[in-house]
């Protein structure tokens, strides 16, 4: 079929919108890893939802700190799919569209599948208490049936490289960023070193939260690199 939208990781093409699934805690969400996501996505113009699962026994703070990514522009939906609760929000949200479900190990993405769809019998596993880190249960893409017209899939990722494009434009890949184009004192600033530059001051006045933009320049760098080797 001809592709619309192609991924390598996760495998997948001609998706609406990838359903994004981290633990808001056991394990604790790993910023970069998301970010890597959500600059992947960015870049091939598909809408992501962000899914935090475990919602039953997370803390009203660590709740708190995830509302960086509410302010970036992404839609949110808090879960628990131990306790079967956001799971109707979700229903709503794939409604009428083909979604990848994605995210690393250990977060609940195949509970979740199997309270949508039980036939997907998904296989769930434990979470590792010595590094607090999923054990791997899906290793292949699937495709599953919700109803008649809504489809997900079922990739996961446990790392994520950025060097399918110049660093030059990894800005463009953040929404956070692209109110204060053009505002620069320099133009084709990158918001790393040049003075008078918007993006860091928004940094400073607390506009920019500084998880996203140090996961910003560790990817730059990244990219800044990657001829060298």
């Amino acid at each position: 079929m001809p592709r619309q939208n192609e991924l390598i990781r996760p495998a997948v093409a001609n998706i609406d919108q990838a359903l994004v699934v981290f633990a808001i805690t056991k394990p604790n969400p790993h910023f970069n890893l998301l970010d890597r996501f959500l600059v992947m996505m960015e870049s091939k113009e598909i809408p992501v939802v962000l899914c935090f699962n475990k919602e039953d026994i997370a803390t009203d703070p660590q709740i708190k700190e995830l509302e960086i990514y509410e302010t970036c522009g992404y839609p949110m939906v808090f879960v628990s799919a131990k306790e079967e609760r956001g799971i109707e929000k979700i229903r709503e949200l794939l409604k009428g569209k083909t979604t990848a479900i994605a995210g690393p190990s250990g977060v609940g993405k195949s509970s979740i599948i199997n309270i949508l769809q039980p036939d997907a019998e998904m296989e769930t596993g434990a979470i590792s208490t010595k590094i607090e880190r999923g054990k791997h249960t899906t290793r292949h893409s699937e495709l599953f049936a919700i109803d008649e017209d809504s489809y997900m899939d079922t990739p996961g990722f446990s790392s994520l490289y950025v060097n399918d494009y110049e660093k030059e434009e990894l800005k463009y890949l953040f929404p956070e960023f692209r109110e204060y184009e053009g505002m620069c004192r320099f133009n084709g600033c990158d918001h790393v070193h040049e003075p008078g530059c918007a993006v860091k001051e928004a940094l400073e006045e607390g506009k920019i939260h500084k998880i996203r933009y140090q996961n910003y320049i560790e990817m730059y760098e990244e990219l800044k690199n990657k001829r060298r080797y």
